[in-house]
């Protein structure tokens, strides 16, 4: 069967179409419009080149594709190209941040197991106070960052991870068969607004002297609970590696095809990053360019 420059042509542009869709997220993101207008066109053009047997663009103006039927929207499609670019990097390096402070979680949560009914009062309250410590300096890290508008606004892998150990501290289960709801009987909280982890030192004294065994199994069902959700974040085919994959596909298809993305549609305005996304993307270029 023969098959006409034409008709490869259309099926090159319903290819690209479909990658560049699946890769920028056309549904929602306003960015649906300038693909269909530019696919349209794209289309017509390369079929009147292919018709012309012309094999190369017109000259560029101003950064814009002059051989296509509207180079401006064809403009605004590369400066959100060029936006995406360092978006996903900047993504890409502040997930990783969030990976290993989920690892780091882990082995806190881990070490609150060792507590038994043999250890000091002081001593379980110097161990909660130190994960504690760090559970709230992983939250501070990463609490903007999945704010509406932060740099992980709408990432789910993100926003998960956030949720679910902060659902672990809040669970009111562990211990119940010694007589004990979680830890918030051991004067563990969680405030509301800024997601951050509290002792109440008299609670925990108080519980201690009445139940120890039961502030024991409360520790140990915890301990084995969040360390579990810790690791199946980070474990492989879920949350956080699935994203970060998908993020790294998207890096690479960028970079590989940067040159023939300008040809096509317009080199489009540059993106100069600030604040928390430039501060993420430096990280990128030195420990994962």
């Amino acid at each position: 069967m023969h098959i006409t420059l034409v008709a490869r042509t259309h099926n090159s542009v319903d290819f690209q179409s479909q990658v560049l869709g699946s890769l920028f997220g056309t549904s929602g993101n306003g960015a649906s419009e300038l693909f269909s207008t530019l696919i349209g066109q794209q289309a017509g053009r390369k079929q009147s080149q292919a018709a012309a047997a012309i094999g190369a663009n017109v000259p560029t103006a101003n950064g814009r594709n002059l051989s296509l039927f509207n180079p401006e929207s064809a403009f605004r499609l590369s400066t959100y190209i060029n936006n995406r670019d360092v978006l996903y990097k900047a993504q890409y390096a502040e997930l990783n941040q969030i990976k290993s402070g989920v690892a780091q979680l882990q082995s806190a949560g881990e070490v609150l197991g060792k507590i038994d009914t043999e250890t000091k009062p002081a001593a379980v309250e110097g161990l909660l106070q130190n994960f504690i410590g760090s559970y709230n300096h992983w939250r501070e890290s990463f609490n903007a960052d999945v704010a509406q508008g932060g740099l992980l606004d709408k990432v789910q892998a993100a926003e998960v991870s956030l949720h679910e150990l902060e659902q672990s501290v809040n669970n009111t289960f562990f211990g119940a068969q010694d007589g004990v709801r979680g830890l918030r009987d051991l004067g563990v909280s969680i405030d509301p607004a800024t997601h951050l982890a509290s002792l109440d030192s008299k609670q925990l004294a108080t519980t201690l002297n009445i139940n120890p065994q039961g502030v024991v199994s409360a520790i140990h069902a915890f301990s084995t609970n969040f360390a579990k959700s810790a690791a199946l974040l980070n474990s492989d085919n879920n949350f956080i590696p699935n994203e970060l994959n998908n993020l790294n596909r998207a890096i690479h298809y960028i970079d590989e095809h940067k040159v023939a993305l300008a040809q096509e549609f317009g080199s489009g305005d540059p993106t100069t990053p600030t604040g928390k996304i430039a501060q993420a993307l430096a990280l990128y270029q030195r420990s994962y360019a």
